[in-house]
């Protein structure tokens, strides 16, 4: 039955088979008095409530703090790059595709350079690819297919080189960041990659459905399309001590993994995370930057992507690294001290 769990508000259990970063919520929620109610259970939503003050929370960091048109602003990735530009940030140059064909037309734009196909309203990386040159007409075709499978819209971009991170931005501040690494195995020299994945898939941080702090290594056609671009199958043995990568996008969603990096991230960048989010009128914020390199202070940057419902979890629980306990941060910009 759809749930207002009133079985709920001491007990350990109320947020058992939700998203980690809902778990995490309702614990501190929990620590700081706050009675809590489930009132759906698969789509992590919750009340909270203490005296006269109550609060509905979805999914962790859907909250009263953000206006209804922030997070439409954020989903559509074409209106998103145009109010950053305006105020000054940079942001990948890139076409807007309706059609397959209109996608082959514009190929020539990005002769000699590596792009990025994707669609225009997406979330967790779905349905991105990078091709990296030289790629053929024929893995561009597909990537755009794959694209057009999750939106009407594709965007096609330049695709800018250097480390991605994620930036969780809460009110006026980035709280953490971190560098996030494509899905990989270390090779050992006897075992295949298909192998490595089992094995590392068995480390019980991993798992589905983000109700873990990892998400599971997948072998699908994305992770062979793009071992295949290197000369690999699922069946190569990588040699001691090689690293593989299955992706070129870095999502924790689809395997990566997480190392914290926020007491190194100069401020300059935690700014202008900030100021993305801040242009957008985004209160809670998870923004993509890529920075080739960190230790030029001010330099070279871009904002790839705002996500308006960001993890909580991954910053919490990184693969490397301190736990931020972000959830606190959320609920102190609602007030719920």
């Amino acid at each position: 039955m759809k749930e207002t769990d009133n079985a709920s508000t001491n007990g350990t259990d109320i947020g058992a088979g939700m998203e980690l970063s809902t778990q995490m919520l309702i614990r501190e929620a929990l620590r700081r008095g706050y009675e809590v109610d489930v009132l759906d259970r698969a789509d992590n939503f919750i009340r909270l409530r203490k005296g006269d003050r109550t609060e509905y929370i979805k999914q962790a960091t859907r909250t009263s703090v953000d206006t209804y048109i922030a997070p439409l602003i954020m989903e559509n990735k074409v209106v998103t790059k145009r109010v950053l530009a305006d105020h000054g940030i940079r942001v990948p140059e890139g076409v807007t595709v309706g059609t397959p064909e209109e996608a082959e037309r514009a190929l020539p734009t990005f002769a000699d350079k590596d792009v990025v196909v994707k669609p225009k309203s997406t979330n967790f990386g779905l349905g991105v690819q990078v091709l990296k040159r030289p790629f053929d007409t024929e893995s561009f075709r597909e990537a755009v297919r794959y694209a057009f499978t999750f939106d009407d819209t594709v965007m096609i971009e330049e695709f800018i080189p250097g480390r991605e991170y994620r930036f969780l931005v809460i009110g006026d501040e980035t709280v953490a960041v971190l560098y996030r690494v494509p899905a990989n195995v270390t090779g050992d020299g006897k075992r295949t990659i298909a192998e490595l994945v089992e094995e590392k898939n068995r480390d019980p941080r991993r798992g589905t459905g983000h109700v873990k702090p990892l998400e599971q290594i997948r072998l699908g056609e994305v992770e062979k399309a793009y071992l295949a671009a290197r000369g690999l199958t699922f069946d190569s043995v990588p040699a001691e001590g090689e690293t593989v990568y299955l992706r070129e996008n870095s999502n924790i969603s689809t395997g990566g993994d997480s190392i914290d990096c926020t007491d190194d991230m100069p401020d300059y960048y935690k700014e202008i995370a900030a100021k993305a989010a801040q242009a957008v009128g985004a209160r809670i914020c998870g923004a993509d930057l890529i920075v080739p390199d960190l230790a030029r202070v001010p330099g070279d940057y871009c904002v790839i992507e705002l996500n308006f419902n960001p993890a909580l979890h991954i910053h919490d629980f990184p693969y490397k690294g301190k736990n931020r306990e972000v959830e606190k941060k959320v609920l102190d910009l609602l007030g719920l001290h």
